[in-house]
């Protein structure tokens, strides 16, 4: 039997039913084909991170990584936080990369070199900090600021390793040994009281927020988040000191 073809499709010429049916039967297979590809490629865009994702599990173990300092990363560091007189193996650091939200509350992405004995600690304290959507404003190497503390802190940057002197001192800093890290050091400045009753702050901008009796965003006192993690996970806090207060800073021995 012999059906003539009126189809776009199709050829204007008489064909076989057997002919149609093949026909009929390739076209829908590659609708199916076209909407299978649709919902992958809609897949693949759900399971990036944002601040409406319930991927958190996924997310986590993605995004929050500790390896060793590569060449790229390193050639960032030499001269600046790793200096030429740096006493500090180069296989005892590790770079890390975290998500945490921003101030605007958007999710951005942040990286710390540290030592490597802390470094499950803090992948672990910045997945609770996101988690928890903690706001730290920027989280960048320290060598972004040609590895100046005060720059940094004026720039509100959360960092780790700097391989230098405590301010004043010949005695090297636990952010030397990549075992110090700062947190939104601006709103959480150093404070020194001196006997006169003077004081000196670190950085100079942060002045504004030395008073910690006062309210304001983004203080680290005992209540808050980073505090009770970073103390959970053995680290002092500078703002627990005697001869200085600095608000910003958490260590581990």
């Amino acid at each position: 039997m012999f059906i003539h073809s009126t189809l776009p499709y199709i050829t204007n010429r008489y064909i076989t039913i057997s002919e149609l049916y093949m026909k009929t039967t390739l076209f829908a297979v590659t609708l199916a084909m076209m909407s299978f590809s649709t919902n992958a490629q809609k897949a693949n865009i759900n399971n990036l991170p944002s601040q409406h994702s319930n991927s958190t599990n996924t997310t986590t173990t993605i995004h929050f990584t500790a390896e060793p300092i590569s060449e790229a990363v390193f050639k960032r560091m030499q001269g600046k936080s790793y200096k030429a007189n740096c006493t500090i193996p180069r296989s005892e650091l590790r770079y890390i990369r975290v998500l945490h939200y921003g101030f605007d509350g958007k999710v951005k992405s942040g990286e710390l070199v540290c030592h490597r004995d802390i470094a499950a600690d803090l992948i672990e304290i910045f997945k609770e900090l996101y988690k928890a959507h903690y706001p730290i404003e920027r989280i960048q190497l320290i060598d972004d600021y040609n590895a100046d503390d005060e720059t940094s802190m004026l720039h509100n940057n959360t960092s780790c390793f700097n391989y230098r002197r405590v301010a004043g001192s010949k005695t090297l800093s636990y952010h030397s040994r990549g075992k110090a890290i700062d947190i939104n050091p601006l709103y959480n400045p150093c404070v020194k009281r001196r006997k006169d009753g003077s004081m000196t702050v670190e950085p100079k901008a942060g002045r504004a927020y030395a008073n910690r009796t006062k309210t304001f965003k983004y203080k680290i006192d005992h209540n808050d988040l980073a505090y009770q993690l970073f103390k959970m996970h053995g680290f002092t806090w500078g703002g627990d000191w005697r001869s200085l207060k600095d608000y910003q800073h958490f260590e581990k021995k």
